[in-house]
C-alpha cells in the first residue's frame, strides 16, 4: 500500500464517526473540511439611520397567476443597552418564498442563511383582504468586542392590519413603525401592497395611509382656517369703522 493511500485512513475514519464533516478530493490527495465553521454573512448594525432601499417582490399561485405583490423598504430598529442600532434589509440579497390559498397567504423575504427575515401572512374575509401577523428576526453582529451572537424576534399581530378591498392596494409614503418585541422595531418605507387578487401583477387602485391623508390634508386645513380667521378680522375691522363713521355723522 502506498504511503499517500495510508494517510487517508484517519481522514476516512473523521468523516464515517463526525456528522459535519465531508471529504474534498482531488487526483494527488483527499481533505478532510467541516462545514460546523460555514460562514454566515451576519447583518452589520450602524448607529445612525438611513433610509433603506426600496425593493419589489412577488410571489404566483400553483396556477402561476401573480398572488402577492409588495414593494417595501424595510429597516430593523434594535435596541442594545437603551442605544438604537439600525440594519437595512437589502433587496438584492432577499429571496422571496411564501404560499396562496383561497384565503390565506404568506409573503416570506429572508436573507442567506436566514440572517434576517420578514414574514407577512394575509388573510381574505369576504371581499377585505388585510396582513393578520408580520413575523421578524435578524441575527446581527455584534456590536462590540466579546458581545455575544444574539437573535432577535418577534411578531405583530393585530386585527386587520393594512386593510383594504380585494382588487387594491395599500399604499403608505410615510413611515411605518411596529414594535415587534421589548428590544426591536420594524419600520417600512415606503410600504406598498396588495394579494389575492394581482391582475397581470399590477396593483389596482391605490388607497392611501392615514399618515399620508393627514400630511396632505391638514396643511390645507391650516391654510385655510387661517384665511378664516383673517377675513373675520377684516370683517370686524370694516364694521367698526363703518360703526365709527355713523357715529361721527350723528353728531
Amino acid at each position: 500500500m502506498q504511503e499517500g493511500a495510508t494517510s487517508e485512513w484517519p481522514l476516512l475514519f473523521l468523516a464515517l464517526l463526525i456528522p459535519g464533516v465531508h471529504l474534498v478530493g482531488n487526483d494527488t490527495s483527499i481533505l478532510a473540511v467541516s462545514s460546523f465553521g460555514a460562514h454566515v454573512d451576519r447583518p452589520v448594525l450602524h448607529p445612525t439611520e438611513a433610509l433603506p432601499v426600496p425593493g419589489t417582490y412577488t410571489l404566483a399561485n400553483p396556477e402561476g397567476e401573480p398572488c402577492i405583490k409588495a414593494t417595501l423598504g424595510a429597516q430593523f430598529i434594535i435596541i442594545i443597552k437603551k442605544k438604537s442600532w439600525f440594519y437595512n434589509l437589502d433587496p438584492l440579497k432577499v429571496t422571496v418564498r411564501g404560499s396562496c390559498h383561497r384565503e390565506s397567504a404568506v409573503l416570506s423575504l429572508s436573507l442567506p442563511d436566514n440572517a434576517a427575515s420578514l414574514q407577512f401572512a394575509f388573510r381574505k374575509e369576504k371581499n377585505q383582504v388585510y396582513v393578520s401577523k408580520l413575523t421578524a428576526s435578524v441575527s446581527p453582529k455584534p456590536v462590540c468586542l466579546g458581545c455575544a451572537n444574539k437573535t432577535y424576534s418577534g411578531l405583530v399581530s393585530r386585527d386587520k392590519l393594512f386593510a383594504e378591498p380585494n382588487g387594491q392596494s395599500f399604499w403608505c409614503k410615510s413611515p411605518t413603525v411596529l414594535l415587534i418585541s421589548s428590544e426591536m422595531s420594524i419600520k417600512l418605507v415606503p410600504l406598498h401592497m396588495q394579494a389575492f387578487s394581482v391582475p397581470s401583477g399590477q396593483y389596482g387602485q391605490v388607497n392611501e395611509c392615514l399618515a399620508d391623508y393627514n400630511k396632505r390634508t391638514i396643511p390645507v386645513i391650516l391654510w385655510a382656517v387661517a384665511v378664516g380667521l383673517l377675513l373675520i378680522i377684516l370683517v370686524i375691522f370694516l364694521m367698526m369703522k363703518e360703526n365709527r363713521t355713523r357715529g361721527y355723522e350723528s353728531l
